[in-house]
């Protein structure tokens, strides 16, 4: 057999995987959570294992939240050994608008800001009139 046609013949066995995308706040990476199940072998109560795997995102089209299946492939760097295949589900965005937050809370927010300002030109007004005063 020859090296083309051991090459041509042999089976690429990647791993599938499906999970939630944890982080995407590196460029061209995510980090994907995968959860399994397995049941106690003594106590017989399933318990939840997790595993973070880092996956290469080459048009960072997943976001926080995303449900992904990712792949096996070669290495890309120092973690990174999976790379994503396709955006299942994107994640739920909330429908409200900003005008909906207590209107209380804003002019607070304001009040506040405006004090900050006052009290910050008060105290540069103060040093400028002691520095003429000195001179």
């Amino acid at each position: 057999m020859t090296e083309d046609t051991a090459a041509s013949t042999r089976v690429i066995n990647r791993k599938p995987r499906v999970g939630t995308v944890v982080s995407d706040k590196n460029d061209k990476t995510i980090v994907v959570e995968i959860e399994r199940a397995s049941r106690h072998r003594i106590y017989r109560k399933v318990i939840r294992h997790t595993k973070k795997y880092h996956v290469h995102d080459e048009h960072n089209v997943a976001t926080l939240g995303d449900l992904v299946r990712i792949e096996e492939c070669r290495p890309m760097s120092r973690l990174k050994r999976w790379m994503l295949v396709e955006v299942l589900t994107e994640r739920a965005v909330a429908d409200v608008a900003p005008e909906s937050l207590d209107a209380s809370l804003v002019q607070e927010m304001q009040r506040s800001a405006s004090h900050a300002q006052d009290a910050g030109t008060s105290t540069a007004g103060a040093a400028a009139e002691g520095d003429q005063a000195s001179s």
